[in-house]
């Protein structure tokens, strides 16, 4: 394929040559945003070696009455509006690596820029959350309690 084909195609469809053109960008500044977030998504088989290796501590935003029907084991239960990286709570577990996540892994990624802004060292986001965690055959514990 030579320039002048390529030319020749664009010419002829310009709303498929505007359409990649904007899919190209789209993906470009996903990618870009991505490595400047600064906290990493991990895997639900991730969360689970990162629990048994370094003990991380796992914030669960989730609704309620979702986080009784089921959570992941150890999982504290932290209602969005009142979730502050600036709590004396969350203070003490600075420098221990913290795992933010909700039903749908949504909510949990706001938050985990908010921990990393305050100043949290080692912040972890369930990509998918709850429900990723749900679709890898993990258990969940239903309940108050983690």
């Amino acid at each position: 394929m030579t320039f002048e084909l390529l030319l020749a195609f664009a010419e002829r469809n310009p709303l498929l040559s505007i359409a990649l053109v904007g899919l190209t960008l789209a993906l470009v500044y996903t990618e870009v945003a991505r490595l400047f977030r600064g906290y990493t998504a991990l895997r639900p088989a991730e969360l689970t070696a990162l629990i048994n290796r370094d003990n991380a501590l796992v914030i669960d935003l989730s609704a309620s009455n979702d986080f009784e029907k089921g959570h992941i084991a150890g999982s504290k239960s932290v209602q969005p509006s009142q979730f502050d990286p600036e709590s004396k709570l969350l203070a003490a577990v600075k420098a221990l690596p913290v795992v933010v996540t909700c039903r749908t892994g949504q909510a949990s990624a706001g938050a985990a820029k908010r921990l990393k802004k305050a100043g949290f060292e080692k912040v972890y986001w369930l990509d998918g959350g709850v429900q990723a965690w749900q679709h890898a055959d993990l258990p969940l514990i239903k309940g108050r309690r983690g």
